[in-house]
């Protein structure tokens, strides 16, 4: 039981890594085609082809859910519930309360979400695919907490 529970974390902390890694070198790099509106003021719709992957990322946690209750990949529970948590963070973080895609969140005004404000706004300070900075997500750099 421990395992597991040490697989779901390992692979939730690990998604920021990926969160990070994609999004410097696969989003801002061969597939900027599809992340690149949003990096635009207005939208044409409320869906962006960036949440493309967002999808992607469900799918390999599907799998992996799939392949567990199929007997197939013991760890398929752990390793897709730990991709799941991570997505649903990253959405309540980035969607919701970073670009108000839902109208929650508003108020919150604490140090960590002041600083996770600053380095988002940061990164979209640069509309172009080059020049970026502060790819992660929920690990927010130092710098970003000072006033």
């Amino acid at each position: 039981m421990w395992l597991y529970i040490l697989l779901f974390i390992a692979t939730f902390l690990t998604m920021e890594f990926m969160a990070w890694f994609t999004h410097k070198y696969v989003m801002h790099g061969f597939l900027w085609s599809i992340h690149k509106d949003h990096h635009k003021k207005d939208h044409d719709s409320w869906f962006e082809r960036n949440d493309l992957f967002f999808i992607f990322y469900a799918v390999i946690s599907i799998t992996c859910f799939v392949t567990w209750s199929e007997g197939f990949f013991d760890f398929g529970l752990a390793i897709g519930g730990g991709i799941l948590a991570y997505g649903i963070a990253y959405f309540f973080v980035h969607d919701i309360f970073i670009h108000q895609r839902f109208k929650l969140l508003r108020n919150a005004n604490g140090r960590y979400a002041k600083a996770v404000r600053r380095a988002h706004k940061m990164h979209h300070k640069h509309i172009g695919k080059e020049k970026g900075e502060c790819f992660g997500m929920l690990v927010v750099p130092w710098k970003y907490f000072k006033a």
